[in-house]
């Protein structure tokens, strides 16, 4: 425990309408109903304990909880879902209640006290929730079309014409109204603008880029490269054992970004002058196309991140 600063920790299953505690080192475990109430119950707890309070990300019905601990003082952790179960794994537990997740909640943040991200500030917070809904209006669209495209083979457009044109109208009013609004977000707040414009000085970084970045990623600027490319899962992970020598490949990270850079990295391939020469490089050697977005994509967050850092605009001759 001594890895910890508060040398506590109150690990917590969230659920609809419970919370499951665990504190450590004691041992104490707790159930309070998921309400107001039961938020003030769980700061007055983790005060008491000076306890830093952990929790998986849930979809978002840890929010209100998060908000209230961060009202209250309480030094809190959003620990991601998926190392908490590799975790559990190593462990050898099989067995899944919501007791025994608080626990493991608990017991992942002794092993990785540097884990998790705290709660972001309120306009990184709206940010994000903006261009979370943009993606969620762009797949709809894309799938719209395909399935336009569908009829269309299929000789039945026709039968859906009238639906498909209205479809495709709210789409697009939605998804300009979204960006109307994080562009407008992103002008009241002096430090968010500015980085906006120094992402989108990288040929290849547009608006959408430059947004997702900024919500996705707020830890830009103030990582190294490779911990920024790490967290957007853009990192090659070794495959070695012995004298055998695997295929590096890519894993983790936050996805919704990594999707958003890959679109971003088909354009510098072309359009950077920089990264359109290291692209071309990669095609004369070969390379498959998908490891060349990639290797773009993780040049585009590096440079980013370096510029991020430095608080200047992109140069071609410093990148």
């Amino acid at each position: 425990m001594e890895k910890v600063t508060h040398g506590r920790i109150m690990g917590i299953d969230v659920s609809r309408d419970w919370l499951d505690i665990h504190c450590l080192p004691d041992g104490q475990r707790h159930r309070i109903p998921n309400t107001d109430d039961g938020h003030v119950a769980v700061s007055d707890l983790a005060h008491d304990q000076r306890a830093v309070v952990c929790f998986e990300a849930t979809g978002g019905q840890e929010w209100r909880l998060w908000f209230h601990l961060e009202d209250a003082g309480v030094e809190t952790r959003q620990v991601p879902p998926a190392q908490v179960k590799a975790f559990a794994r190593s462990l050898g537990t099989r067995a899944k209640t919501d007791r025994i997740d608080a626990e493991l909640i608990a017991r992942f943040l002794v092993f990785r006290p540097e884990a998790g991200r705290t709660l972001p500030a309120e306009h990184l917070r709206l940010l994000r929730a903006l261009t979370t809904r943009r993606a969620q209006a762009v797949e709809m669209r894309k799938r719209l079309l395909a399935q336009i495209r569908a009829h269309q083979k299929s000789g039945t457009a026709e039968l859906f014409e009238d639906i498909d044109v209205e479809l495709k109208e709210r789409l697009d009013v939605a998804i300009a109204e979204l960006e109307s609004r994080i562009s407008e977000l992103l002008g009241r707040d002096r430090h968010l603008a500015d980085t906006a414009r120094i992402l989108r000085s990288v040929p290849g970084i547009g608006p959408v880029a430059s947004s997702t970045l900024i919500a996705e990623l707020p830890e830009l600027g103030a990582i190294t490269g490779e911990q920024a490319a790490a967290l957007t899962g853009l990192a090659p992970v070794a495959q070695d054992s012995g004298t055998l020598r695997g295929r590096r490949a890519i894993a983790g990270g936050r996805r919704a970004l990594r999707h958003v850079l890959f679109q971003a990295a088909l354009v510098a391939s072309h359009h950077n002058p920089m990264l359109k020469v290291f692209a071309d490089r990669l095609r004369k050697a070969g390379k498959p196309h998908k490891v060349i977005v990639t290797a773009v994509a993780r040049k585009l967050v590096i440079i980013a991140n370096a510029l991020c850092k430095k608080r200047r605009k992109w140069e071609p001759r410093h990148p």
